[in-house]
């Protein structure tokens, strides 16, 4: 580290977080893992250790700043009262030691985590008025109708003396014998099972239909309280006492003990009985019992200081490497997986495992043909440790990495020098690459084209019929129509390895995706040309987002687009230019001007614009000119510096802008005021310099509501 400079460090901060970003959200809105827990958070240690010595580099969408998730805009969003938090994990007694000694001394309650969804209820005066999903934190999933159909979830609280107003914080499940009996159920109606408890239960309670959510038996256990300040209890195991007398469901595994040895036995005891639970975990939740002390200690802008998660080892399994196959991903990206002998791991089936590139098929030393040890890190995602040499009987053979793309048989190559990935070189021509792309700006985060999903992508850019693809870029997209659909015969493909799924003859599986038996529309494309329609008018920020330009996410897209109010003026920029905007430095500003030049590049902006897509901020005036939106911060420029409790960085920001303000990253004699969290530093020691206007998180909310 020590040698680092700081344009490198800007380069490796800016990978970092579009990668972790990106894991996040196959996580929490795909419910998937795409890496194992111990590759995640190293992954995420380095990024805390390059912004702990360059704050300058820390931006509002990295993850040590923000809660993994954001709601699903098919569902109503709820703000909640008091934010809801992520925990940190430990891996080891010598971690949690280490945290132990920073909290102070116990009691401390344990209880058990329980791998499932978080959700936010609320009553008012006793009476259950809304229950959200987590989602960022701050904004979550309207799930209220869905969440009465919980029978262990009481509408109305026993008791008297209920607070005008609480949240009540818990965990949505499925028990491990509801969960056999729902998958022998789909199995047998013949539709997809489930791959686990947490995903299961994620997906019953975002049902549409609320009589789906009715039909699955999920349970809640309670863990905690928001927006009650003045609880009338002294400990967490108090409150847990009284949350049970109101008739919530609350588990009767916790403990209160009083040192970390003590913890560390219930860590074991768990260990031992984990598999013989009602429900799955993956872990021990410890808390610092006193409630002043949890006050005391605070938070750090994602996660309670007075919280851990200790994570238990991933089971081990050993089963057969039948074969190492290459995928290739959005931006050309080669990547190595392993086809392994079906062996079930952690409560599901595993067939694939991630290798993540050749240098790691070489370093892990497997053999196509070995034995090899396979775990599934966090119980969440598969991962090989290493072959088991003793087993092997000489018809192993080593990976050879190909030199061509698999599907579309260019050249693969780096596409920088000592970049380790190799890439395949034809952006357009790649039908992986297509697909990848347009499933892609089809995602939440991007044009939120809800008809557009993996299938849907997989049939308009790899069909069997007709022989020409409807897309043979980006640029096709906003002319389809109709007739372009319903003639579609596609090949349904993995949404992890990209290969054709199978029907029961072992052929590959071939479906009408746009039209049904009878030769009409199917309801998808009409809903997928209704929404592209609506796409065309999305914020421009999504719009640049959707083009795939490398290093180019939505944080520096909203700030480049706030900035030129315009694509033309974007592209027309130098990289000089760019790179004056705040949050977009040489590497991004090189990269816009690389990708323009491209001539069909170019062919998707003006098709797009032929076909009414809006690539501009209507009234924008220029590159710097500030759209007013005519509200409470209107023609004033305001720094937000510091660790705050309710918002993201990108949150803040956001809030600013939209009422009319500049969101500024540095303080200058122009700042209006700063508004300053926990470690705010240098920013608030020059405001102060400067005499600036400095307001805590709690005024500028109150601004805000003005």
């Amino acid at each position: 580290m020590s040698e680092i400079t700081h344009e490198s460090a800007a380069k490796r901060v800016s990978e970092l977080v579009d990668e972790l970003n990106r894991l996040r959200r196959a996580y929490y809105e795909g419910n998937t893992a795409l890496i194992s827990d111990a590759e995640y958070d190293a992954l995420l240690k380095e990024l805390e250790s390059l912004e702990n010595r360059f704050p300058e580099l820390i931006t509002g969408d990295s993850p040590t700043q923000t809660v993994g998730g954001s709601a699903n805009q098919a569902f109503a969003p709820v703000e909640h009262l008091d934010r809801m938090m992520s925990l940190d994990n430990v891996f080891s007694f010598d971690e949690f030691r280490t945290w132990a000694e920073r909290g102070g001394n116990g009691p401390y309650l344990c209880e058990l985590k329980i791998d499932g969804l978080a959700v936010n209820l609320r009553y008012l005066n006793g009476e259950l008025v809304s229950a959200a999903t987590r989602g960022d934190g701050v904004v979550g999933e309207d799930v209220t109708a869905n969440v009465l159909t919980i029978k262990t979830i009481p509408k109305k609280l026993k008791g008297t003396g209920h607070p005008a107003q609480v949240e009540i914080r818990g965990e949505i499940f499925f028990g491990v014998v509801d969960f056999a009996k729902l998958n022998e159920g789909l199995v047998a109606e013949g539709k997809a099972p489930f791959a686990n408890p947490r995903n299961s239960a994620s997906g019953s309670l975002r049902q549409k239909d609320s009589k789906v959510t009715a039909s699955r038996p999920l349970q809640m256990l309670v863990h905690g309280i928001g927006a009650w300040p003045d609880a009338p209890v002294k400990n967490q195991s108090d409150l847990y006492e009284l949350l049970a007398g109101w008739g919530l469901p609350t588990t009767d595994k916790y403990r209160v003990v009083s040192d970390v040895e003590d913890v560390i036995k219930y860590i074991d005891e768990f260990e031992k009985k984990r598999h013989k639970l009602e429900h799955e975990i993956d872990g021990v939740v410890v808390k610092i019992d006193e409630l002043a002390k949890q006050r005391e200690l605070g938070f750090t802008s994602r996660a309670p200081r007075w919280a851990i998660a200790y994570k238990y080892a991933p089971e081990q399994v050993n089963t057969k490497l039948l074969d190492i196959r290459v995928s290739v991903g959005r931006t050309g990206r080669a990547t190595p997986y392993a086809v392994v002998e079906p062996v079930k791991v952690a409560g599901s089936v595993v067939e694939f495992a991630t290798l993540h590139n050749q240098d790691v098929v070489k370093a892990k030393g497997v053999l196509i043909g070995d034995t090899i040890v396979l775990r599934k890190a966090g119980d969440v995602i598969p991962e090989i440790l290493g072959p088991v040499v003793e087993l092997r009987n000489g018809t192993e053979r080593a990976f050879v990495m190909p030199k061509k793309c698999p599907d579309c048989s260019s050249p693969l190559a780096p596409s920088s020098e000592g970049d380790v990935d190799l890439r395949c070189q034809n952006s357009k021509g790649c039908p992986a690459q297509l697909r990848e792309r347009v499933a892609y700006l089809g995602s939440r985060g991007v044009l939120d084209i809800e008809a557009l999903g993996y299938v849907a992508a997989c049939a308009l850019t790899q069909p069997v019929e007709p022989k020409k693809a409807p897309l043979a870029s980006e640029a096709d997209l906003f002319d389809l129509k109709l007739e372009d659909l319903l003639p579609i015969r596609a090949l349904v493909l993995d949404a992890d390895t990209g290969l054709p799924k199978l029907d029961e003859d072992g052929k590959p599986k071939v479906v009408d995706f746009f039209r049904k038996k009878d030769g009409t529309p199917a309801e998808v494309a009409l809903k997928l040309l209704k929404n592209l329609e609506e796409a065309k008018t999305k914020p421009l920020w999504r719009i640049l987002v959707a083009l795939s330009i490398r290093h180019v996410g939505p944080v520096a897209a909203r700030s480049l687009t706030t900035y030129f109010g315009s694509l033309d003026r974007i592209f027309r920029a130098s990289v000089e230019e760019l790179s004056e905007v705040d949050g977009v430095g040489q590497t991004l500003a090189e990269s816009i001007k690389d990708w323009i030049v491209v001539d069909w590049h170019q062919e998707i902006i003006e098709r797009w614009r032929k076909a009414g897509v809006q690539l501009e901020i209507s009234g924008h005036a220029g590159p710097g000119a500030q759209v007013s939106a005519g509200g409470v911060f209107s023609g004033m420029s305001i720094v937000a510096t510091g660790s705050l409790k309710s918002f993201t960085r990108e949150e803040i920001e956001e809030a600013i802008i939209s009422n009319g303000g500049k969101a500024a990253s540095s303080v200058s004699k122009k700042t209006s005021f700063v508004v300053a969290g926990e470690s705010a530093g240098s920013k608030l020691a020059k405001a102060e310099e400067l005499g600036i206007e400095v307001i805590d998180e709690d005024e500028f909310r109150r601004r805000l509501s003005a």
